[in-house]
């Protein structure tokens, strides 16, 4: 991987990534939003603790499901998305 290239989501057997955002609070949303569709979903942050940066790879927040949720999960984030685009 050069330098400024672009970061990819680390391998988990049996779990594949959804989401990757810079943003915590919208994970978080999506994760709440799969609970409620009782879909299992965990969280990687990769931000740096020690500093507050927003941007970059230090920054990234994944989103990852087992692999037999992905297909439900997938449709019910773009539902979940078209609802929030909808109250805007």
């Amino acid at each position: 991987m050069s330098l400024f290239g672009r970061s990819k989501p680390n391998k988990v057997d049996n779990w594949v990534c959804i989401m990757e955002r810079h943003i915590q609070f919208e994970v978080e949303m999506a994760k709440n939003y799969l609970s409620d569709h009782r879909i299992p979903s965990n969280i990687l942050n990769k931000r740096d603790s020690a500093h507050s940066l927003n941007i970059g790879e230090m920054s990234l927040i994944y989103l990852y499901v087992p692999k037999e949720f992905e297909k439900r999960a997938r449709k019910v984030l773009a539902e979940f998305e078209d609802e929030l685009d909808e109250d805007n």
